[in-house]
């Protein structure tokens, strides 16, 4: 469980302060800074990511925030086997189908941290919260 794809949402709740979800992502954004676990986004994520965030921020500042998650972060490769993968896989969400078939396809990734974990029923990869996953970790 040592590499994890993030979810937007998850991004969001960080970027945007948003409590009590906030405090959760914080503390796995300082593991990945902490070099304790591996963060992983998907170029869905970072594009989502820079859109939501563009809505209340100029450019410039947007991009900086987003370098900045780059910095502690790595992004998954999609290309066509992932999408048809995600259009054939049953999920309900595509862009959600997109970012579990990046994450499977990978090899790296055991989980997923989104606070949308019933999105990601048909996964075969462990998906969790940010608070389950903080709680697990604490005792391993």
């Amino acid at each position: 469980m040592k590499n994890v794809l993030i979810d937007t949402d998850v991004i969001l709740d960080f970027f945007f302060n948003r409590a009590p979800f906030s405090d959760h992502a914080e503390q796995i954004f300082s593991l990945c800074d902490a070099g304790q676990i591996k963060g992983y986004v998907t170029p869905v994520i970072c594009s989502n990511t820079y859109y939501l965030l563009r809505k209340v921020a100029r450019h410039d500042k947007v991009i900086s925030k987003m370098n900045q998650l780059l910095v502690i972060m790595e992004v998954l490769r999609m290309d066509k086997e992932t999408v048809t993968q995600a259009l054939h896989s049953g999920f309900k969400d595509f862009e959600d189908a997109l970012q579990n078939f990046s994450a499977t396809l990978s090899g790296e990734i055991g989980v997923i941290l989104t606070r949308n974990v019933k999105d990601y029923a048909k996964s075969e990869l462990g998906v969790m919260t940010p608070e389950s996953y903080l709680k697990i970790k604490a005792w391993v």
